[in-house]
C-alpha cells in the first residue's frame, strides 16, 4: 500500500523472538494507522481484565501513512496500551524525530508483548531488529539513556524512545520520552514499558516511504501552511509557543488555579506566559521534524539557582507547575519541567497530584513529617522535592505517583472532594466550567479527561469549521447543543491520531484538506465524509475496549470540584449540567442511555464483529 511500509514488527520479550508481520490493508483502509490501527489490535489481543502491568497487556508504537513523507507537522507517533492509571484504553502521542526514523527503518508499527527476564532495549535499523542488553542503562534518566545508546551504537543520528526511573519503578504517571524531552505523556505508558523491562527503542532509518502523488501532497501542504498563517491562535504559537494561551486565558476562565479552587490568578498568568518567556529566556530553537510552526521552546537561564539551558515548558506544564500550585516563578517552572522529563513523569498529572497534596496539607490531612517538606502553596522547594519523590517512588511521592484517584482513596478523610480526575486521569488545564462542551468531552473522552482527544472548547471560541455546519458564534455557557461539538472534536482527534499528525496543526485543516492529504499519499479515494466516519469508527472502537475493561456510563462524569461554580472571573458560578449534556451527547453518538454503542451504530461503522464483546 502506498503511504505505508507494509509491515509491523512483533517482539515477544518473554521468548526473545522477533518477527515481521504484514500490515493488513483492510484494517488500514478502515482505521488508517496510528491509534486507529492500534485500537483494532488491542481489542483483538488484550483481554478486558488484563493487568495493565502484567504479561497479557501489550504495548504498541504506531505511525501513520503521512509519517516520514514531505507533508509537514506529521512527526508524531502513538504509544497505545491498556493504561495502569485508568485501567482502560490509552493512546499517548509524542513528536520530535523518532517517528520518521522508525518508519524509514521499514515498519509502520511495533507490537511488544510478554516480559523480559532482564532489562533490554530494541535496536531497529533499515529492516533489521535485535534485542540488546540494557542492564547498564537501568537507572539512567531519559536524557542519559538516549546519549548512552547513541554512544554504544556509535551513531549520533540514532533516535531513541525510552523510559526514565519512574517507568522502571512502574509509577502509573510514567511516560515514554524521546528527542529533547518530547513525551508520550499521559496515562502511564512508561510504566507498561517498565513492566516489560523494556528500557528503550532505538531506531535509524534511510528507506523511502512510497507516495502516490507527491505534487498533490505538496499542494495540500501549501494550503495547510496558509491556514495556519491566518489562524488567530495557532499563528501565535511560532513566536510564543502554546504558552501564548496563558496571556489572556485568565479572562475567559480557561486557566485553572490552586487545584481548580481559585477562579482567576492574573498575576501568575502575566508572569508565566509565552510573551514573557520570549522576551527573557527563549533562544533560537529547532522544530519537530518537518514542522513550520515551531511551537517547541528552547530556553536559557543565565543566573540564579535555576540556571539551565534546554527544552522549555509548554502551556500545560506552565499551568501544572505554575498556576495550579500558585507558583509564579518562571525559572522554577522550567527547572521542574526538566526534572520531571528526566524522570519520565507526565507533567500534567504530576502538577495535579502535587496540587492535591498541597490542598490536603493546607487542610491538615497531610503533615510536614509525612510530606517530607513544607507543602504550602507556591513553595518552590516543595514542588521540586515532590517531583523527586514521585520520580523515585519514595515517601509521599510513592502514593501520589499512583494518581489522585488512588491517592485520595488511600488517604480518605474527605480528600476525594478535591481529587480532580475523570476515570483516574487527572484533568488537563482547560476549565470545563468556562466552556461547557469541554465538560462533555472530558466526561466521555476515550482515555479519560483529555484535551487532545477533543478540544471542543476551540469551537466555542469561534474557530472556523466550514465543514461541520457549526455556527461561528456559540454560547459557551449553554448546556444545549454541546453533544455535537464534543463528538466532532473527538472524532477529528481520532483521525488526527491515526494519520498521524499534530493536533495543533490540524486546527488549520478542515476535513476536505485531510482527505486530500490522505488521497495524495495513499492513492485511495478519500472524501470529507469518509474522514468523518473514520474518526467516528475509531472513537467507537476505543470506547468498546474500555467497556470491555469495565467502565460504564456511570463513569462518564466530572469530579466534584468541577461541578462547583468558580469563585470569581467571567465564569463565576457557572456549572455545566451533565444531566442535559450527557443524554444529548449519547444521542449524537447513537449510543444507548448507558453510554454503549448500539448494534445499529456498530453495524453502520462496520464493527459488527465486536458488538457482543461488551
Amino acid at each position: 500500500m502506498l503511504g505505508y511500509m507494509g509491515k509491523l514488527l512483533r517482539v515477544d520479550l518473554t521468548s526473545r523472538t522477533l518477527r515481521d508481520e504484514p500490515l493488513d490493508p483492510e484494517t488500514a483502509r478502515a482505521l488508517v494507522g496510528g491509534a486507529g490501527y492500534a485500537a483494532r489490535i488491542i481489542n483483538d489481543e488484550v483481554p478486558g481484565d488484563a493487568d495493565p502491568l502484567g504479561p497479557k497487556n501489550k504495548l504498541l508504537f504506531m505511525t501513520g501513512p503521512l509519517t516520514a513523507t514531505s507533508f509537514p507537522t506529521t512527526a508524531r507517533y502513538e504509544v497505545c496500551t491498556k493504561s495502569p492509571l485508568t485501567n482502560m484504553w490509552l493512546d499517548a502521542s509524542s513528536s520530535g524525530w523518532w517517528a520518521r526514523d522508525f518508519k524509514m527503518a521499514g515498519y509502520d508499527g511495533l507490537i511488544v508483548e510478554g516480559v523480559a527476564d532482564a532489562p533490554v532495549y530494541l535496536w531497529i535499523k533499515d529492516g533489521k531488529a535485535e534485542i540488546r542488553d540494557a542492564s547498564r542503562l537501568w537507572g539512567m534518566d531519559s536524557d542519559e539513556t538516549q546519549a548512552a545508546i547513541r554512544a554504544e551504537l556509535g551513531d549520533e543520528k540514532i533516535k531513541v524512545s525510552c523510559i526514565g526511573p519512574a517507568g522502571e519503578k512502574l509509577v502509573p504517571l510514567g511516560c515514554v520520552m524521546n528527542d529533547e524531552q518530547r513525551a508520550a505523556g499521559r496515562g502511564g505508558a512508561g510504566a507498561v514499558m517498565g513492566s516489560k523491562k523494556l528500557k528503550a527503542v532505538a531506531v535509524r532509518g534511510t528507506m523511502k516511504v512510497p507516495v502516490a502523488d507527491e505534487t498533490k501532497l505538496r499542494e495540500v501542504a501549501k494550503g495547510l501552511r496558509e491556514g495556519i498563517t491566518h489562524h488567530p491562535v495557532v499563528s501565535q504559537f511560532t513566536p510564543y509557543g502554546t504558552a501564548f494561551l496563558l496571556e489572556d486565558g485568565w479572562v475567559s476562565g480557561d486557566i485553572p488555579n490552586k487545584n481548580w479552587g481559585k477562579g482567576v490568578w492574573r498575576k501568575g498568568c502575566e508572569l508565566l506566559n509565552g510573551r514573557v518567556m520570549a522576551e527573557t529566556i527563549l533562544v533560537p530553537h529547532a522544530a519537530c521534524q518537518g514542522c513550520f510552526i515551531r511551537c517547541a521552546r528552547w530556553i536559557k537561564i543565565n543566573e540564579g539557582r535555576f540556571a539551565m539551558e534546554g527544552p522549555g515548558p509548554e502551556y500545560e506544564t506552565l499551568a501544572a507547575f505554575g498556576t495550579m500550585l500558585m507558583n509564579d516563578d518562571l525559572a522554577a517552572v522550567c527547572w521542574a519541567n526538566d526534572l520531571a522529563n528526566r524522570y519520565g513523569i507526565d507533567t500534567i498529572s504530576t502538577g495535579s497530584v502535587i496540587a492535591f497534596a498541597m490542598e490536603a496539607y493546607e487542610k491538615g490531612v497531610i503533615g510536614r513529617e509525612e510530606a517530607g517538606c513544607d507543602l504550602t502553596w507556591g513553595n518552590v522547594d516543595a514542588i521540586i522535592e515532590m517531583i523527586d519523590q514521585i520520580g523515585n517512588a519514595r515517601g509521599l511521592g510513592a502514593l501520589l505517583g499512583k494518581g489522585v484517584k488512588r491517592a485520595a482513596a488511600e488517604l480518605g478523610r474527605g480528600t476525594e472532594a478535591y481529587a480532580v480526575h475523570v476515570k483516574g486521569m487527572e484533568v488537563p488545564y482547560h476549565d470545563p466550567r468556562a466552556y461547557f462542551s469541554q465538560a462533555t468531552s472530558y466526561a466521555t473522552g476515550p482515555r479519560g479527561a483529555c484535551h487532545m482527544h477533543g478540544a471542543s472548547f476551540v469551537l466555542e471560541q469561534g474557530a472556523p469549521r466550514p465543514d461541520t455546519g457549526i455556527p461561528s458564534e456559540v454560547d459557551r455557557f449553554s448546556n444545549e447543543g454541546k453533544g455535537i461539538l464534543a463528538k466532532l472534536a473527538q472524532d477529528k482527534a481520532s483521525v488526527v491520531g491515526s494519520m498521524v499528525m499534530c493536533m495543533i496543526a490540524s486546527d488549520g485543516m478542515i476535513y476536505a484538506g485531510m482527505a486530500d492529504a490522505l488521497e495524495a499519499v495513499t492513492g485511495e479515494p478519500w472524501t470529507s465524509e469518509r474522514v468523518a466516519q473514520t474518526g467516528e469508527r475509531i472513537t467507537n472502537l476505543q470506547r468498546v475496549f474500555s467497556l470491555k475493561c469495565g467502565i460504564t456510563g456511570a463513569d462518564d462524569t466530572l469530579p466534584k470540584r468541577l461541578l462547583e461554580g468558580p469563585d470569581e472571573g467571567t465564569h463565576a458560578g457557572k456549572i455545566p449540567d451533565l444531566s442535559v449534556l450527557l443524554p444529548d451527547y449519547y444521542r449524537e453518538r447513537g449510543w444507548d442511555e448507558n453510554g454503549r454503542p448500539t448494534p445499529k451504530k456498530l453495524e453502520e461503522l462496520g464493527l459488527t464483529d465486536i458488538a457482543g464483546e461488551f
